[in-house]
């Protein structure tokens, strides 16, 4: 029987070493997911600041925005009042009738008078015209309405405003509608040509 004891300690005492290599083998893989799932946690963390850091500058432009360009669409169509006044007197200073009225004169400064206010108005909004005089075409500011042939200005240079144009701030609130110099055609120049040859 001491035999048979002494065979069931030392089997026994082998097997406990290999229990203990699993029990370490199983400890380390709850480490590694321990290590894993808080590196898990943490990146999502990152991600997750990093996306509300995201949103708070998005909703900071957007106020910053709407504070600056909250009226657009009310300064876009209170361009139509001023466009109008200044067509109105235009055509009061036209007008055949009225030319002969001697209170035309004060009626004319009244609307001038008005139509400065409204422009004082747009400045303080911050509402500037685009300035066309003597300027070369550009797409981002003007619209070309047509093209003049004149051989005398530069190809793309703004000869006359049609309507004025208008920034809010750095965005284009209108377009300033312009008629643009072009080079006389060649056409003509060759008919001379062939005359000349003749």
């Amino acid at each position: 029987m001491n035999e048979d004891n002494q065979k069931k300690i030392d089997e026994n005492i082998e097997e406990s070493p290999k229990t203990e290599d699993k029990s370490k083998t199983s400890e380390k893989k709850e480490e590694k997911s321990i290590e894993e799932k808080l590196a898990e946690s943490e990146d999502k963390l990152l991600r997750s600041l990093a996306e509300i850091e995201n949103q708070r500058r998005r909703f900071e432009k957007e106020i910053k925005d709407a504070f600056e360009y909250g009226s657009y669409n009310f300064a876009k169509d209170s361009l139509a009042i001023l466009d109008n006044l200044q067509r109105a007197k235009i055509a009061i200073k036209n007008d055949e009738v009225l030319k002969i009225n001697k209170d035309l004169d004060k009626f004319l400064e009244n609307i001038t008078v008005i139509e400065k206010d409204l422009v004082s108005i747009f400045e303080k909004n911050r509402i500037k015209k685009i300035d066309t005089k003597n300027q070369k075409f550009d797409p981002n500011l003007h619209q070309a309405m047509t093209e003049i042939e004149d051989d005398k200005a530069d190809t793309g240079l703004i000869l006359q405003e049609i309507q004025p144009g208008y920034m809010i701030g750095e965005r284009l609130l209108r377009p300033a509608l312009v008629a643009v110099a072009k080079r006389k055609s060649n056409k003509n120049q060759g008919k001379k040509d062939k005359k000349d040859d003749k």
